[in-house]
């Protein structure tokens, strides 16, 4: 049995202000689906978070429905569930119509797992489907106590024979990325012993992919990189062939996407300069730029926008915002016993990180002096 796990497509998804609409329809369609060709698998898990609103916009429902529609034309099994950005009921609409052209998609949790079976040389492989569920959740299908954690919901919620488990949630020792919902405290840590007695268990919620102390506890990763934390990560399509009991063969394919997400970092004449770029993706990437000029340079992001028309981000690095000192505590008698002079030199300093120069003390002197002579 082969088959291809998919999670946090987050369809619709905005960074930084940036739509990624055209980004999705490039991975889902010209990327996916061909590696899809080519492995020919016998059904597709998509571990939910398909749209990243719980209610997507026009256009990320058209792209989502097109995605399933050609996966439905290759007459594939897909098991979809809701992710904590997606809306349970909204995403179920219709799900009892479309089972019969092998979409299925998990219901809204209330008691029962959704579980179906499939068939191979090796016998049946049951598929549980868990949409992302809270302790509240649990609480009201089954009646528990008020204070049960997300590892015993998780535990309550699978409690059957099972093979293979889709779910949405945070599985302790896993890494995280600044894209990802995280809840106080980790509140919503699931701990994997829930999941010994999976042969497979196919993870959404991460965003970077890694198994999670075995091969059989899996996040695939989003497709593509939501945030700059996920700058160095290798986005993939996970795909995993079960031959047998405890015969698993996990593999990824690579993802190329259509920009990358890159940092820059230097002087801005460095960084302008033609040969800096040329022979680069950088004018089409999605980029964050970091200055190391200790003066701001007027005009400066739309000066940039003219080679990097796709930067996400700018910031500087330089004596000013490495200090992080803060003012002195002073107390009435201080205020009252330093001059203007003084007082502004010292706030000039902690914000800055270093002392007005010389030209800088007298510009301020006339400038006190003046605003003091009018206001006799």
């Amino acid at each position: 049995m082969k088959f291809v796990h998919l999670s946090d497509l987050h369809i619709g998804k905005k960074v930084n202000g940036f739509s990624m609409l055209e980004d999705q329809e490039d991975v889902l369609f010209k990327k996916i689906l061909p590696i899809i060709d080519a492995e020919n698998p016998d059904f597709i898990i998509i571990a939910g978070d398909v749209y990243d609103k719980s209610i997507p916009s026009s256009e990320a429902v058209g792209l989502f429905d097109e995605f399933i529609v050609k996966l439905a034309q290759r007459n594939l099994q897909v098991f979809i569930i809701s992710g904590n950005h997606d809306s349970p009921e909204r995403l179920a609409f219709g799900n009892r119509l479309i089972d019969k052209s092998g979409i299925h998609i998990s219901p809204v949790y209330q008691k029962d797992t959704a579980k179906f079976a499939l068939k191979d040389d090796f016998g049946t492989v049951n598929i549980y489907m868990l949409p992302f569920i809270k302790p509240v959740h649990v609480r009201t299908a089954f009646e528990k106590d008020e204070n049960i954690s997300y590892t015993e919901a998780i535990r309550i919620a699978v409690t059957d024979e099972r093979n293979i488990l889709i779910t949405h949630q945070f599985v302790t020792g896993a890494s995280r990325s600044d894209s990802e919902d995280i809840s106080v405290g980790g509140s919503d840590n699931v701990d994997i012993s829930v999941f010994d007695e999976f042969d497979y268990v196919a993870l959404g919620h991460l965003h970077r992919p890694q198994n999670v102390g075995t091969n059989r506890i899996r996040y695939c990763g989003t497709p593509l990189k939501y945030s700059f934390s996920e700058e160095k990560d290798k986005k993939s399509v996970t795909v995993v062939e079960m031959r047998g009991k405890q015969m698993l063969e996990v593999r990824e394919i690579p993802l190329v996407p259509l920009r990358e997400m890159v940092t820059l970092k230097g002087k801005f004449d460095e960084i302008t300069e033609k040969k800096f770029y040329e022979n680069t993706s950088y004018r089409t990437d999605y980029t964050r730029i970091i200055l190391t000029d200790e003066n701001d340079i007027e005009n400066v992001l739309n000066k940039l926008r003219e080679i990097y028309p796709n930067i996400m981000k700018l910031e500087y690095d330089n004596t000013r915002t490495r200090h992080h000192s803060q003012l002195e505590d002073l107390s009435y008698d201080d205020v009252e016993n330093k001059s203007p002079l003084c007082l502004f030199a010292k706030l000039y300093e902690n914000q800055n990180g270093t002392s007005m120069t010389d030209e800088q003390t007298e510009f301020m002197q006339e400038l006190i002096q003046e605003i003091w002579e009018e206001n006799l």
